[in-house]
């Protein structure tokens, strides 16, 4: 038996010119991580990330903590979903059939709990049958590239290996829906609720992961309370 852990980035820079950068809470969130499986006796053999800036980084500061080097591997498939690219296409079509949802892009999607709104219309348009948009990376292309990166993953590191991916809410949605069998129309379902720098915990075995937990993030709650800090958001 070994274990993968999935871990969602720190808070990445919302509204700011650069949004794929840690900010300064971010980096916090990183270290904090980093110092719970350090303390916890949590030991990473090989650690994975995908190209986004702050993904990397987040792995750069957690595994800075371990006692040991840690190699991180770079995987493209581990990207988070491409949020962007379906805001610019599909959102058009979608404003068009909803007047609520345009009435919430025209007032600028500046506010998290907006524009996250505005992601669930797209995302569960993205993942129906019903969407055939050219333009855009399908969700089957998408979330077969992460099953095989999960599968690749797990046939690298054997037995008794811990392994960390280092990835973003989406990714990690569309993970624990390959794990439980899930459709794609479950997968937005994990994916709001994700705070930054949770963990996802599975075990996996000659082929076979099972999801062991999701979205652990008590520890971000408990040491920020003692720092008389606030550590849990979700973007």
């Amino acid at each position: 038996m070994a274990t993968l852990y999935l871990i969602r980035h720190g808070q990445a820079s919302f509204g700011a010119a650069d949004y794929d950068k840690l900010s300064p809470l971010g980096e916090r969130q990183a270290g904090v991580l980093g110092g719970y499986l350090r303390d916890h006796g949590i030991s990473i053999d090989a650690a994975y990330c995908g190209e986004l800036s702050r993904q990397k980084r987040t792995a750069e500061i957690a595994l800075g903590a371990q006692a040991q080097d840690v190699p991180l591997t770079v995987d493209p498939r581990f990207d988070e979903v491409r949020n962007d690219e379906h805001l610019e296409h599909l959102l058009p079509a979608l404003m068009e059939e909803d007047a609520a949802l345009k009435a919430l892009v025209e007032r600028g999607l500046t506010t998290s709990r907006d524009y996250q709104k505005a992601l669930r219309a797209v995302f569960t348009h993205w993942v129906s049958p019903e969407c055939d948009v050219p333009q855009i990376q399908s969700w089957d292309e998408y979330s077969a590239g992460v099953a095989a990166a999960l599968e690749a993953v797990t046939a690298a590191h054997g037995s008794g290996s811990t392994v960390a991916v280092f990835t973003s809410g989406g990714t990690i949605a569309t993970a624990v829906a390959f794990m439980l069998g899930l459709p794609g129309s479950h997968a937005y379902a994990f994916y709001e609720p994700l705070l930054n720098a949770s963990i996802t915990k599975a075990f996996y075995s000659k082929g076979k992961i099972s999801l062991s937990s999701f979205n652990e993030h008590a520890f971000l709650d408990v040491l920020g309370r003692r720092g008389e800090e606030s550590l849990l958001t979700y973007r």
